[in-house]
């Protein structure tokens, strides 16, 4: 059984790409909170809870829904067949940073419950799934660099072993102003549909090569 690469979206340097074509491009003066708001405003998101989140959040938020838009039978699915696999280089390190200055001084200490919730990385996976009402497996992996054999084997595992017909996987990292998301959906080449306008082999090799686009 193959499975096939059906959508990505990819963000980076204030620049959104969907499927490898240009869909948004923000200011390059912006600073990475204005960017989002930018996009939020751009796609009509209409989502108050997304004010709330962290950078981490917002910014897997966003990418999963374009990638989720661009596919118009993704709610075909059942939900609980639905797996989100995420993984980035810096966890929750923007909501620990924040939390630690909360707490760092005894006499001034305010730790913020709506920040200390955000200290764990796949908070972002949580934040997708509430969005999406996702009932299905999920990881999150923390490694050097976006491991393109790691995401491959465990998403192929899934979609052959599990009760999974589609993954959205990839990368989401937040570190300062740096940022930038790589989220993907995967299907059994079973699900394919007529009107697919895009599909890539699901290979390591085929999610390295899009990735460093």
């Amino acid at each position: 059984m193959e499975t096939v690469i059906t959508s990505y979206c990819s963000i980076k340097n204030n620049s959104v790409s969907v499927n490898g074509k240009t869909f948004f491009e923000g200011q390059k003066s912006n600073d990475l909170a204005a960017f989002m708001s930018s996009l939020y405003k751009q796609i009509e998101l209409n989502y108050p809870k997304f004010f709330k989140m962290d950078k981490l959040c917002k910014l897997g938020t966003l990418a999963a829904e374009l990638v989720i838009r661009d596919k118009p039978d993704f709610n075909a699915f059942p939900k609980n067949e639905i797996a989100l696999v995420i993984s980035n280089n810096a966890s929750s390190l923007e909501s620990d940073r924040t939390h630690a200055s909360a707490i760092a001084d005894k006499q001034n200490y305010f730790p913020s419950p709506s920040v200390f919730v955000y200290t764990l990385p796949n908070i972002v996976i949580g934040e997708i799934a509430i969005k999406h009402k996702i009932t299905g497996e999920n990881a999150f992996f923390v490694s050097d660099k976006f491991d393109a054999e790691l995401m491959y084997s465990y998403c192929d595992l899934l979609l052959k072993n599990a009760n999974v017909s589609t993954v959205l996987g990839g990368w989401v990292n937040v570190d300062e102003q740096s940022a930038e998301a790589f989220v993907y959906c995967v299907k059994n080449l079973n699900f394919k549909q007529e009107n697919e306008a895009f599909l890539k082999l699901h290979s390591s090799e085929n999610l390295q090569h899009l990735f460093s686009l």
